[in-house]
């Protein structure tokens, strides 16, 4: 019986360390939303993801910033800068392999609120000439020297 007093609160702390409390979990509760409205953001995304699911979350994000914006071409604008490892995605050669990708680009490039640039050179040195690229995309010099002449010269914000 000497074993009951040690017994009993023992049991009651065992029990206890099976329940989890919610504040256990959320010390700080949880986060609340803010109501916000977005217009007239520019901005330039650089792609340089080799892989379908670095490129879908681009245009993902893409699309998401134009629908908050209300999608008006005259109000906001995006351009997403390929280069490297994204370049290959756009080839008309690589087509059938990237159709639905390709689809979903070309289809956000309607409208004129989401625009292609691709990077010459680096497109030069994978072998793709401006005429094996899908039309819906632009050829600009250098993607780097894009991207800044973007961010200085016409204020847009970068976004990786």
């Amino acid at each position: 019986m000497k074993w009951d007093i040690f017994l009993i609160p023992m049991l009651a702390l065992t029990a206890y360390a099976g329940h989890v409390d919610a504040n256990d979990l959320a010390p700080w509760g949880s986060a609340t939303e803010i109501q916000q409205t977005y217009s007239g953001q520019k901005v330039v995304f650089d792609a340089t993801s080799g892989s379908l699911a670095g490129l879908t979350s681009v245009l993902d994000r893409a699309s998401l910033i134009s629908v908050l914006n209300g999608a008006d071409p005259l109000d906001n604008k995006i351009v997403i800068v390929l280069h490297g490892g994204a370049i290959p995605f756009f080839a008309i050669k690589n087509y059938a392999r990237n159709k639905d990708l390709m689809h979903r680009a070309q289809s956000l490039s309607v409208g004129e609120v989401v625009e292609y640039r691709m990077c010459r050179a680096s497109a030069r040195l994978q072998g793709f000439k401006p005429e094996d690229i899908h039309g819906f995309v632009r050829m600009v010099p250098m993607a780097d020297a894009e991207i800044v002449r973007l961010q200085q010269v016409e204020g847009f914000a970068y976004m990786r």
